[in-house]
């Protein structure tokens, strides 16, 4: 799943100013860009994804404050708490037939509205607890560690320190771009839908959720699975793994779609 935290976070995810020129000569080499990205504190992801997610809403089309979709993700994001590890977060709709969501290490959290079109609340606030999990358990700082690490995204030294400089504006847009469709691996996926169990769980609502989000976007497109799920493991296993946690917790399992 990019059920993103991508990177956000990317995903999913005061160190940027946006500025369109950089020093040249400040340039790190692609070995002391690697060391530099691994080595980003939390603040630095931070700020990061403070700019990632600026530039990801600059290129979309918001749902206003007095919309159907605006409305009910309040009442959704309204019971699931209003912080990751302590973390403030703030949401958005992106008015778009895609079927997506993600969260960035910022609070970001931003939903799509053709996933709230095909799913229920009870969906939709299982995708978002397993977006938040990619968040807390530092999928995205990791999947942004790896973005920065690359070539395509050199990042130009600030101080001699080796504080991480400006990325311009192109750089902001393919770092947002990659947290966004973050793919994550199998243990990531997994942790992360425990994280969405566990979650929602604590706030008192019913996980099964989880179970017919799989099996909603499992059935999507019979030719392509949504992009959330395009990683292992597979759509069922995933399903069954949390049918499987609502037996032994003593819940009802919903029946297979």
């Amino acid at each position: 799943m990019k059920m993103r935290a991508i990177l956000l976070s990317l995903g999913t995810a005061a160190l940027l100013t946006g500025c369109q020129n950089m020093d040249q000569n400040g340039l790190l080499s692609s070995g002391a860009e690697a060391y530099q990205a691994y080595s980003l504190s939390d603040a630095q992801v931070k700020t990061l994804s403070d700019e990632a997610c600026k530039e990801q809403d600059s290129k979309a089309s918001l749902a206003p404050a007095n919309s159907t979709y605006t409305q009910r993700l309040n009442k959704i994001a309204s019971a699931l708490g209003d912080n990751i590890n302590g973390q403030p977060v703030n949401y958005k709709v992106y008015v778009t037939k895609d079927v997506n969501a993600f969260a960035m290490a910022n609070g970001c959290i931003r939903v799509y509205s053709g996933l709230m079109d095909m799913m229920n609340d009870n969906e939709v606030e299982a995708v978002i607890g397993h977006e938040m999990g990619h968040v807390a358990l530092g999928h995205v700082k990791r999947g942004m560690q790896v973005a920065l690490g690359t070539n395509a995204l050199r990042v130009a030294a600030a101080s001699a320190g080796g504080v991480l400089g400006n990325l311009s504006q192109s750089q902001l847009g393919a770092l947002g771009e990659k947290l966004v469709n973050a793919q994550f691996s199998q243990r990531q996926e997994a942790e992360a839908d425990d994280y969405s169990y566990d979650l929602l769980r604590k706030r008192g609502i019913n996980p099964s959720g989880l179970v017919t989000s799989f099996e909603k976007l499992a059935k999507q497109d019979a030719g392509r699975q949504s992009s959330m799920f395009d990683d292992h493991p597979a759509s069922e296993a995933r399903a069954q793994h949390i049918r499987d946690r609502m037996k032994a917790d003593g819940l009802q399992p919903p029946a297979a779609q």
